[in-house]
């Protein structure tokens, strides 16, 4: 298995890409990586660590795009980007993914116009991994690729969140719910109240019901299907709430030696707490509907969380999930 990384896309490029990648090739992750981006920078940085070159190897970019650049035409002109050589990379064979933590819109225009949208696809969108109450996670999709969208669009992201959950996390069936502002039919906007009527009839998905924000960590769905403009606003909002929530414990921890003594005491269920809610061990989004596997990966993300989207990658290819998807949208 061959992942091509974009060595330049992390606020802090390239040096999570770079140790994520190592630890990658050291958990026997993958077979071999390949790092795109400045030649000499990257050099640099592998040679301070120990690892098998054979398993690493550097593809020359000589542009990076920013986070602050327009989509589309950040891909058009950039060419000898890192982001697109490294999309380049997969659609030409020399890779079996792409990832890249960079400009997610421009990494969802690089690879729209590399692969192409599986026939039958109106839009990819892109799909999170959340965390929940049971050891499961759920998806959720769209998380930004697609801010407007019409009901129709939400009737494929049901589609394509079931196939995915089906082949990567090995659940037949699972169950999809609509995010709404009440578990009723008739609750929410005029595109929630046409997407239920879609959803309730079709017959190859498993559609519940409606979901409201408060369940949407509860396990209780597998699948949850929403705008890109919704999603994105409630996955950066999850993050938030997390963070603050460890901001404030921690405050309170360490306010005098008894509280320090209750977290000794506690820090087993403290430790557990932190790595289930950890968008590091997620490591990536999966962008769907496209004829190809491409990763996106947080722009804060860590060697941690580059490591585990590599991983997150290979379990992704193995599953079939693009040509499961193929089939069933051939067949419709």
């Amino acid at each position: 298995m061959r992942i091509a990384v974009d060595a330049f896309g992390t606020d802090k490029a390239p040096y999570p890409e770079v140790e994520g990648s190592i630890q990658a090739i050291k958990e026997d992750l993958c077979n071999e990586i390949i790092l795109v981006g400045d030649e000499h920078i990257l050099q640099s940085e592998l040679d301070k660590y120990y690892y098998d070159h054979s398993r690493i190897r550097i593809c020359h970019a000589s542009e990076r795009i920013e986070m602050n650049d327009q989509a589309a035409e950040a891909v058009r002109i950039k060419k000898n980007s890192s982001m697109v050589k490294t999309v380049e990379l997969h659609k030409n064979g020399e890779a079996d993914a792409a990832l890249s933590a960079g400009n997610s819109g421009a990494f969802m225009s690089a690879s729209l116009l590399a692969y192409g949208r599986i026939k039958g696809v109106s839009r990819p969108a892109i799909a999170a991994a959340l965390p929940t109450t049971i050891e499961q996670p759920a998806i959720l999709l769209d998380m930004g690729a697609n801010v407007d969208c019409d009901a129709e669009n939400l009737l494929q992201f049901a589609q394509l969140g079931s196939i995915y959950f089906t082949y990567c996390y090995h659940k037949p069936n699972p169950k999809v719910g609509l995010l709404n502002i009440g578990e009723e039919s008739s609750k929410g906007n005029l595109l929630t109240r046409e997407a239920y009527e879609l959803l309730s009839s079709a017959k190859d998905i498993n559609f519940i019901g409606n979901i409201e924000g408060k369940e949407i960590l509860s396990g209780k769905f597998d699948v949850i299907v929403c705008d890109g403009f919704v999603g994105n606003v409630v996955l950066k909002t999850i993050e938030g709430v997390v963070r603050a929530v460890f901001d404030m414990l921690k405050e309170q921890l360490e306010k005098d030696w008894i509280a320090k003594i209750g977290a000794i005491l506690s820090f087993p269920a403290y430790g557990f707490l932190k790595r289930k809610l950890d968008h590091t061990e997620f490591g990536g989004a999966l962008l769907l509907g496209l004829n190809g596997t491409s990763i996106v990966c947080h722009g804060s993300s860590d060697a941690k969380a580059i490591k585990n989207a590599i991983r997150f990658a290979v379990k992704t290819v193995q599953s079939g999930f693009v040509k499961h998807s193929k089939d069933y949208f051939r067949e419709r």
